[in-house]
């Protein structure tokens, strides 16, 4: 949201105030926070106190490395609730407050100072008739709020501010953003030359954000637009510090472009509050931020396997649903999990949690079968919306379950559901009455919910527990997932629950795993996915998946297709789903077929389909582990080059490949003839499919491939333990028995791997390197096969097993 007109004039209809000076400085008497009384002019003689606003500022830190900033002009005036955060003691004196000079207004002299110490993180503000707010990390400046950088800004009913997203379920019916508030408040913090902005949830545009302007509100608005399912007031710079505004509501973020030096933030209303959150380096920022807000649960093992679903708006019932689970057992491609999209209930009643009879007479029973004769798991869509033809529409309205108006009937609309309601869940009691009906669900043998929409929110409601309805915009998705997931983990225990949610805020990364919704079935959308899940990752969340194929397209492309399915099966979860057709293989073997396109057999869609997902079963030992190390210090599974490169000045920009943890670098290809260009970071790199080495140790290399259907580049990073076991046909087994532990090291050192599995057995193996002896041993003693890099595997002896470099 812009509020000036160039550098120097406000808009039409805009009265800015600034902090000019900050005038009285004190430490707070807890000995660990500041206070300053900064002034919108400079005071030179008392009567310059007159009639002159200010702004007070409190600074505090929840925990080390992690500094809060709260402003405000009136602090009379209401405040949108912020994130539920975790406060953590640190050790004495680790966080400090100090003053230098005297500070105290009018007996006060220009250039005292006040700093809050925070481990290595530090705020000072100096005394004087220049606002400066200045956060450090040990000696280096990370950035600063200097000049004109804390606002606020009175709007005119005619102002020419606009503001977005607009519609029904927007900030503002009309674009003006007088009419969400006549009142902003902001704050601008500065960009050192060439730093680059990552972060704020999940964005289909560029992954470096500058130069754009982000609104988080969520919204449906597909993965083609600005808008975002899962907009995340948080962002991350290569200069080693995260921001997270803390506001539920309207955040708008202007990224070095209305001031090309500064990321602005501002929200309705009279106060600002926003945390920084040191690093030095990415992983650091995120480690600090998720303990903050909350890292993932774990997810169980099966979740990691192939999903295959009913699509959207095709027509199935058992036959149909037993034929292509079959069809896939034949074509021996490894299935996980069956889900069922929205038509497993009736039409216009969704939701009311009861299998269509016409279609599923003997649900139970076909659950069952799925269950012990398929060996699958069972996932089911719902939606927080109640059709009024639902039986459950008039329980929800007669027990204050659906959400109200002013005037007191029940909020509706026909967009989606005919005549639907929306629930309340600030109710406890429809909180409660909601899970009932979802562990109805999970008693009949469904395993994972689906929980879709959840950003269609209106804002002219009434809220059971009195919230305001403009921070329950974002907010709500928040509670409905945690509702479902709840219900899930009360059944199934903690570890076992698992969501396929589409909307989020900060918190939902707690509920794994989020897709990237509608996407559209073509490269720019694979693209535009890809780069939305960099995002999204570099803003809390673990786990990612997509559609693999696209969503949108009556006749999904088959080379568009299989060249999604290195990248979905390359993904921390995967999914087979689309709109108006099924996302079997083998249909799209046909259509090649139809078009006349001759594939030889490795590379039609099914012998692509079945590659992947094997590829991806023998990895499950590497990737279980990245997902228990998303739980516990907040690292993603999918990680941007940025991520794991952050000192490579041409890693910062790469939106169009990523790393699978640390260790495995994948390029997906966006294109018909197979043509890819990629980056490889300094360092020795070996090709997973073929063997060969790149040597980087000098400089990163861009590498130009054309690639088979079958293949895509993906690279073992060098100091890495590869553990993979290869012949298995589901995501759950014994990780670390019988297992291939691949080593790549080019020069002297030792490197590790660690396994777990979800019956809690745990191995370390370790390799050392000295001269062109490799040695791997396994930390309990158990055998394994040791091989280097690529090449033919060796048994070990008693955990152990030395190897010779050729």
């Amino acid at each position: 949201m812009k509020f000036t007109n160039g550098y120097w004039l406000a808009r039409p209809g805009v009265e800015a105030l600034y902090a000019r000076s900050p005038y009285e400085l004190s430490v707070g008497d807890d000995g660990k926070s500041i206070d300053v009384l900064a002034t919108t002019r400079v005071i030179h003689d008392r009567a310059d106190t007159l009639n002159l606003p200010t702004f007070r500022i409190h600074a505090s830190s929840p925990a080390e490395g992690v500094i809060r900033v709260q402003a405000s002009h009136w602090k009379g005036s209401r405040v949108c609730p912020g994130f539920p955060v975790n406060e953590q003691e640190a050790d004495e004196g680790i966080i400090t407050a100090s003053a230098q000079g005297p500070g105290d207004g009018e007996i006060g002299q220009d250039g005292a100072t006040v700093r809050l110490t925070s481990g290595d993180l530090s705020l000072t503000m100096t005394k004087g008739d220049s606002f400066d707010m200045t956060f450090r990390c040990g000696e280096k400046e990370l950035t600063h709020a200097r000049g004109k950088s804390l606002a606020r800004f009175l709007l005119t009913p005619d102002a020419a501010v606009p503001t977005q997203p607009v519609g029904e379920f927007g900030v503002s019916p009309t674009a003006h953003a007088y009419d969400e508030s006549s009142v902003f408040t902001s704050i601008q913090l500065g960009l050192e030359v060439g730093e680059r902005v990552y972060g704020f949830g999940e964005r289909f545009g560029p992954y470096v954000k500058n130069g754009q302007t982000i609104d988080i509100w969520n919204e449906d608005g597909g993965t083609a637009s600005e808008q975002g399912y899962k907009d995340i007031p948080f962002y991350m710079t290569s200069n080693g510090y995260g921001v997270l505004v803390n506001n539920r509501g309207h955040v708008s973020f202007e990224v070095a472009s209305e001031n090309t030096e500064t990321v602005q933030f501002s929200v309705p209303g009279e106060a600002i509050d926003f945390y920084l959150i040191s690093g030095p380096d990415p992983k650091r920022i995120l480690e600090r931020y998720t303990a903050l807000v909350g890292r993932p649960a774990e997810v169980p093992a099966w979740s990691y396997g192939l999903w295959l679903t009913t699509s959207f708006t095709t027509k199935y019932d058992e036959r149909t649903v037993t034929s292509m689970i079959d069809g896939m057992a034949d074509r021996d491609i490894p299935l996980s999990v069956f889900h069922y999209d929205c038509y497993w209930m009736r039409e216009f009643h969704w939701t009311d949690f009861q299998w269509d009879k016409r279609f599923f007479p003997d649900i139970e029973g076909t659950l069952s079968r799925l269950h012990e004769d398929k060996g699958l798991h069972v996932c089911a869509w719902i939606n927080p919306y109640i059709g009024q033809e639902s039986i459950l529409f008039d329980e929800g309205a007669d027990k204050g379950y659906l959400v109200r108006k002013p005037d007191g009937d029940i909020w509706q609309t026909d967009l989606w559901q005919a005549g639907m309601g929306l629930v309340d869940f600030t109710n406890p009691a429809a909180r409660d009455w909601y899970k009932g009906k979802v562990k109805t669900l999970l008693a009949q043998g469904v395993d994972a919910i689906k929980t879709d929409f959840g950003e269609r929110i209106p804002s002219d409601v009434v809220w059971f527990d009195g919230s305001d309805s403009a921070s329950m915009h974002n907010w709500y998705t928040q509670l409905y997932n945690q509702t479902v997931f709840e219900a899930i983990e009360e059944v199934k225990g903690k570890g076992q629950a698992c969501l396929y949610a589409r909307s989020a805020t900060v918190g939902g990364q707690q509920q794994p795993v989020h897709w990237g919704g509608d996407c559209e079935s073509t490269f720019n959308g694979m693209a535009q996915t890809l780069r939305a899940g960099l995002s999204l990752v570099s803003s809390g969340f673990g786990f990612w998946s997509h559609d693999i194929g696209g969503f949108e397209g009556a006749h999904p492309d088959p080379a568009v297709y299989k060249r999604w399915i290195a990248f979905g099966l390359l993904s921390s979860h995967s999914r087979l789903h689309g709109s108006t057709v099924y996302r079997v293989p083998w249909l799209f073997d046909q259509e090649d077929e139809r078009r006349g396109v001759v594939n030889p057999p490795e590379q039609t869609a099914v012998s692509v389909l079945r590659k992947f997902t094997r590829l991806k079963i023998s990895l499950m030992p590497y990737l279980y582990q990245l997902g228990l190390e998303a739980h516990e210090d907040g690292q993603p599974v999918m990680r941007s080059m940025f991520m794991e490169f952050p000192d490579d000045r041409t890693a910062l920009d790469c939106d169009r490949q990523y790393m699978l943890g640390p260790s495995l670098l994948v390029a997906p290809v966006f294109s018909y003839s197979g043509d890819v260009e990629y980056y490889l970071p300094k360092g020795m790199w070996t090709n997973w499919f073929t063997g060969e080495q790149e040597d980087c140790r000098e400089a990163g290399h861009w590498m130009n491939e054309r690639e088979g259907f079958d293949t895509v580049p993906l690279w073992v990073r060098d100091g890495t333990v590869l553990v993979t076991r290869q012949g298995q046909t589901s995501t759950e087994y014994a990780y670390g028995t019988d297992a291939t532990v691949s080593v790549f090291l080019a020069q002297d050192g030792k490197a590790e791997a660690r396994v777990r599995d979800e019956a809690g057995d745990d191995v370390v193996f370790t390799a050392e390197r000295n001269g062109d002896q490799v040695t791997i041993v396994s930390s309990d003693g158990r055998d394994f096969t040791g091989c280097l890099g690529r090449g033919e595997g060796v048994r070990s002896q008693n955990g152990q097993v030395t190897l010779t470099v050729a």
